[in-house]
């Protein structure tokens, strides 16, 4: 073939190559999805870094939130601090208990429970056995130490003391901070309101045996859970939803694997290595059990129902409220 033909072929045979890889114009162009814009979230979760929220450590450290275009900042602020922030949109989201749902919408702040993490109400009252304190009605007459007049443990030893029949002025309260155990063992007090799932299992871990009356095992309470506002609700349901997806995952992960959950916490809690891993271990071990129900994440209306008449009844709620307002089971679904 002559050069001139030759150098012509090797030309049109590389603009037809050029012309065939190249980006084809108009409709059948390929394009990149558009990347989806992260949404920052903090959540105040109401207490220090513990085990009792290995679901969202594990979220976090397995990608759940990431997978729902969240990037997510633990906050341990307190329960009141989370709610009132959430209350004025300063916040998207906290955790927090039933009742301080229902007492910040009595004062006009528009927060809405919208998945439950503890399916049982978690306090207790713990006692030594020669106090003979075995029921709610063996609760008159007795030094209860609570860690205030206030909160979920306050809420939940008054929900007790009503079951048992026993007045308050029937009961001499001592006001003792976070120090139950302390307490309880040094004799300043003849019973204790704890959280069911922590301290009764450090006093175990130090040889004592223990009476325990739960809440749970006589009145269903609005316990803990995920908590938005109306105007998060109404304007990016879609964030309620994701939110609620991965905190479910990670929930469903700890369920299915609690030594490898224990390990992920180590990441997420100052000092956790270097603590009692027997009695940290016990304490998820025994949180976990308040995650379980038939509907995780389902709110029982009973119970905010019950909440809600026993917050009227101790003059906590000013007047009644429209209960159904308060929470909500619809974002459950994808």
């Amino acid at each position: 073939m002559p050069r001139s033909t030759l150098s012509l072929f090797l030309l049109l045979w590389l603009g037809l190559t050029t012309f065939a890889c190249a980006p084809q114009m108009g409709g059948s162009q390929t394009q990149s999805p558009p990347t989806k814009a992260v949404d920052r979230v903090r959540l105040p979760m109401g207490y220090i870094p513990n085990v009792q929220f290995a679901p969202f450590y594990a979220a976090q450290d397995f990608g759940y939130f990431s997978d729902e275009n969240i990037a997510i900042e633990f906050d341990y602020s307190f329960e009141t601090d989370g709610i009132a922030l959430v209350g004025a949109n300063n916040l998207q989201f906290t955790i927090a208990s039933g009742e301080q749902v229902l007492l910040a919408r009595a004062q006009g702040l528009p927060v809405v429970y919208v998945m439950a993490y503890y399916h049982d109400y978690p306090v207790g009252v713990v006692s030594f056995p020669e106090q003979n304190i075995k029921t709610p009605a063996d609760l008159k007459g007795k030094k209860i130490g609570v860690p205030g007049l206030f909160g979920a443990t306050y809420i939940g030893l008054r929900a007790l003391m009503k079951v048992g029949g026993v007045g308050e002025a029937e009961v001499i309260l001592d006001s003792i901070g976070y120090n139950q155990v302390e307490a309880l063992i040094a004799g300043q007090d003849q019973a204790v309101v704890v959280y069911a799932n922590n301290e009764p299992i450090q006093l175990a871990a130090r040889g004592y045996t223990v009476d325990l009356i739960k809440v749970a095992d006589y009145v269903q309470l609005a316990s803990n859970g995920l908590v938005t506002n109306e105007k998060t609700l109404s304007e990016n349901p879609d964030l309620v939803r994701r939110m609620i997806r991965a905190i479910l995952r990670g929930m469903n992960y700890v369920l299915q694997d609690r030594d490898q959950a224990y390990e992920i916490c180590t990441k997420y809690i100052p000092g956790l290595t270097e603590s009692d891993e027997r009695v940290q271990r016990e304490v998820l071990r025994a949180t976990i059990e308040y995650w379980k129900a038939e509907r995780i994440g389902h709110s029982d209306p009973q119970a905010w129902q019950n909440m809600h008449d026993l917050l009227l009844e101790m003059g906590l709620l000013p007047s009644p409220l429209p209960v159904d307002q308060a929470f909500t089971n619809q974002l459950l679904t994808p």
